[in-house]
Order: structure tokens, then C-alpha cells, then sequence
């Protein structure tokens, strides 16, 4: 990893031209998605660091954060990012399909499709766990409380909402459910175990008293507010904020089976070029993939992409069934159009007198 990387951020550092409106502080603004305040924290002092090792420059990355989808849209319509490193690859393809500001094949300009590091999904309940919530299964139980944030907002909310039913076609149609929905001889098979998922995500929602925006607002409801019985979100956000959640009288599950989440970043090159940051924003996104960046990314409880920093961090991390977006749902664009968009199975779920 640190020979692939690091040659690369030298030579950014050494072919980077005088860039016009320069001053001796450089200021970059990275649109993130909630949870990752910490994280960037610490990572954009390393950056800073480096690159002043590096050329001699100052730089100063001022964070923004909220839902994902919020986010997007506030880049749309004018927020001046330099970089953005939101939830989902949808978020940064509407960028670029709305501003152009993005190229279309973004996701090849870093490795391992431009996502940087990885996550999954875990559950918050109350000390004790008296509800007993143990997997997905759990949440539609009466009686249980959810507390999930709204997936027309919410970078993690769509990943919880897929995460529910994928888990509900892995049990209807078995742990090689991923392959069967793809096998034409499945389709009358895979056709029922779609109407069970749909059906089980709807009890989950029946049971969601309130959709917060974003994963911090729905952190904030059920931890300050004291609302719900179980809290689904971020294994890196739940994790790391493990000693505060034992002294608040809370306890952490992740369910056996679950989602990989693949949080991504990306140039907002029509804004970097347009400022004279792009040589920097491009070094800051590559510097993600450095050791140091690994091992940060490590230390907020992100599954880091570099298999040797995974593998030094592995004892982090609950060993767990993962499934894909693309294996299971044909990638972001699909999964949108058939869950997300307007009239699409979140709003007949969330359709007058379903719940």
C-alpha cells in the first residue's frame, strides 16, 4: 500500500503548478456525510501535516456535515466543495449528473472504486438488552421501538433500509440468496421472497416512531431524547462512542448478517479547478489510502480497505456475513429506482394508512 501511495502524493506535491489567487494558507472544504466528524478530525491535522512536509504549504480543510442525500444536495445547488466523502456512490453520481462538476466515471480516479474505507451496520439497545434484539428479525416484533433515520435524507438510513431486506431474502431464499436472485430457473422463487421482504421492511417501519434527517439526529434521539428501543446505524459510529455507551446505560449488537457499506469520495473538480485546489484536494482523497489515513480510518472503527491494516485491526471488528449492494441489488442506480424514488417501495411502504 505505501509504495503505491506514497509515490503518488509525491509527485502531486512536485508537479503542482503556481496556482492562480494563491496565499501561503491554502483552505480546502470537504462536504462529508454525519458521522465522520472525528474521524476527519484527526485526518485532516495528518494531511496538513504531510503536506507541509511535502511543498511548504499550508492547508486548512473546513468540514461540513449532515445526511448524506442532504449533502448532496446542498453541492448541487452551490455549495462550493472542494471534495466530498458522503455514504453512498448515489449521492456523488447525482452530483455529477446534475453539475457536471464531477465526471461520470469518478469512481475510477482511486483505488478500490474510490472508497477509502468500509463499514457495516450495528444496533444500539438498552443496558441489558430487555427487549431481547438480537437480528433484523427482531425490530418487526410488536412492541419494539426503531429508531432509523429517513432514507430520502440519510446516507445510512437507505443502507438500513437494504440491510433489512436483504436480510429478508437471505431468509426466504437461503445463504446463496445473492446468486438464486440472479438465476432466471429462481424467478417465481425470487419473486415471493421480494414480496416477503417487502413486507417485513414494512412491519419494521410500522415500528419507527420518528425519522430523524441524518444518523447524528437519530443518535441524538434515542441516546438524549430517550426514544426507542433499538438504534440501527454505523458500526464506526456506534463503536467508537463505546465507553460513552456503556456509562449512558446502552449496550452494542451486530446482527450476524448485515450489509458491507462502502462510503466514497470523490474531486469536485469543477470547484477545485475553478479555486487553484484541485493538485491539493487530489492529495488530500489520496492520502486516504496511505498508511497513516489507513490507520486512522482504523482507529475510528472504519474497516480499512488495505487488507495488512484490516488484518493488524481485526480484533475491532465482529466477524459477520456481509452481502453487497451490487450482488444483491445491481449496484445504486437500480436500488434507487426500485426503493427510493418517488413511488418507489419506501413510499408505499410510508403510503397514507400503510402504517
Amino acid at each position: 500500500m505505501r509504495t503505491r501511495i506514497l509515490p503518488l502524493l509525491a509527485l502531486l506535491a512536485l508537479t503542482a503548478a503556481p496556482l492562480p489567487g494563491r496565499t501561503d494558507t491554502i483552505q480546502l472544504l470537504n462536504v462529508s456525510y454525519d458521522p465522520t466528524r472525528e474521524f476527519y478530525q484527526d485526518f485532516n491535522a495528518a494531511f496538513a501535516r504531510h503536506w507541509e512536509a511535502e511543498t511548504g504549504d499550508r492547508v486548512v480543510v473546513r468540514q461540513s456535515h449532515g445526511g448524506s442525500g442532504s449533502q448532496a444536495r446542498a453541492v448541487i445547488d452551490g455549495l462550493d466543495a472542494d471534495v466530498v466523502t458522503l455514504a453512498l456512490a448515489a449521492d456523488i453520481d447525482a452530483i455529477a449528473e446534475r453539475t457536471g462538476k464531477i465526471p461520470a466515471d469518478w469512481q475510477q480516479a482511486l483505488p478500490r472504486n474510490s472508497a477509502p474505507y468500509q463499514s457495516t451496520l450495528a444496533f444500539l439497545v438498552r443496558k441489558g438488552n430487555p427487549k431481547n434484539i438480537r437480528s433484523w428479525e427482531d425490530l418487526a416484533r410488536d412492541g419494539i421501538e426503531v429508531i432509523t433515520p429517513n432514507p430520502k435524507t440519510s446516507g445510512v438510513a437507505r443502507w438500513n433500509y437494504l440491510a433489512l431486506w436483504g436480510y429478508a431474502l437471505h431468509r426466504a431464499l437461503g445463504p446463496d440468496f445473492a446468486a438464486r436472485l440472479a438465476d432466471p430457473a429462481a424467478a417465481e422463487a425470487v419473486a415471493r421472497a421480494q414480496a416477503e421482504a417487502e413486507a417485513f421492511v414494512a412491519r419494521v417501519y410500522r415500528n419507527v416512531p420518528v425519522l430523524d434527517s441524518g444518523a447524528r439526529g437519530a443518535t441524538n434521539t434515542f441516546i438524549q431524547r430517550r426514544l426507542g428501543d433499538v438504534l440501527i446505524n454505523w458500526e464506526n459510529e456506534i463503536l467508537l462512542g463505546a465507553r460513552e455507551i456503556d456509562e449512558a446505560g446502552l449496550e452494542v449488537i451486530v446482527p450476524p448478517v448485515s450489509i458491507l457499506a462502502e462510503p466514497v469520495v470523490a474531486v469536485v473538480e469543477g470547484n477545485a479547478r475553478r479555486r487553484g485546489t484541485e493538485a491539493v484536494a487530489r492529495a488530500y482523497l489520496a492520502y486516504l489510502y496511505s498508511e497513516v489515513g489507513q490507520e486512522l480510518a482504523a482507529r475510528h472503527y472504519y474497516r480499512p480497505s488495505d487488507p495488512d491494516t484490516a488484518a493488524r485491526y481485526a480484533e475491532r471488528f465482529p466477524t459477520i456475513e456481509l452481502f453487497t449492494i451490487d450482488a444483491v441489488f445491481g449496484g445504486w442506480r437500480a436500488a434507487n429506482a426500485a426503493h427510493f424514488a418517488d413511488g418507489a417501495s419506501f413510499d408505499r411502504i410510508f403510503a397514507p394508512g400503510r402504517r
